[in-house]
């Protein structure tokens, strides 16, 4: 069966956490495409710096050269809150015989019980939780019986059903966020080295993040 990861942000700006991440989930879990969904109004945090249409100019710039990541809008077309279960609906209904992979990191995973109707989650897609050293599991809460429910250990199970499992996978997650990029902008630091140099061709001809 074919296997579509979902990798959800807002991309304030792009830079190389994302991509690795992505590459390595895609590369371990053999992934046949991943799909970057950047979020129009997250319910969770604060509205984006940086318009949707250029975030999605950068985000289109970042991954223009690797085959098997493409960039779906959806969540910038549709009004309100960008809940990620809507998401996963929508793209249940176009990939009706995929399996369908929501990959995450342990951060997110930990705060899901917040998340609109997370439960359900799993009723369109797999969870892939992208893991590093320090993190502990969930034990004792809703959170700890929904992973000791759905919990996989072998890759493998993502490409056997549509949905249903909780797979956790260990990756190189490189200590770069987009609020210290923004920073660093704002003071005149290229970020050299740290995003696609056409994300920072964009941002440079745009001025966003500037002081």
């Amino acid at each position: 069966m074919q296997s579509i990861g979902i990798f959800g942000g807002t991309f304030d700006p792009v830079h190389y956490g994302h991509l690795r991440t992505a590459f390595e989930l895609q590369q371990k879990l053999a992934l046949d495409e991943i799909r970057f969904m950047p979020c129009g109004i997250p319910p969770h945090r604060s509205v984006p710096l940086t318009d949707s249409s250029l975030r999605l100019r950068m985000l289109q710039a970042a991954v223009g050269g690797e085959q098997r990541f493409v960039v779906d809008d959806r969540e910038l077309q549709r009004p309100g809150p960008s809940y990620t279960v809507d998401t996963l609906a929508s793209l249940r209904a176009d990939f009706p015989d995929r399996s369908l992979c929501l990959l995450i990191g342990m951060d997110a995973f930990l705060e899901l019980p917040s998340w609109h109707e997370w439960q359900r989650l799993i009723d369109f897609a797999h969870i892939v939780v992208a893991h590093r050293p320090g993190w502990q599991t969930p034990q004792d809460s809703a959170l700890g019986e929904f992973l000791s429910a759905h919990k996989s250990t072998a890759g493998s199970d993502l490409s056997a059903e549509r949905c249903g499992c909780v797979h956790i996978e260990r990756v190189t997650q490189l200590e770069i966020s987009s609020t210290d990029l923004r920073a660093s902008i704002r003071s005149g630091i290229e970020p050299k080295y740290l995003m696609p140099r056409d994300v920072w061709t964009i941002i440079a001809a745009a001025g966003c993040y500037a002081a």
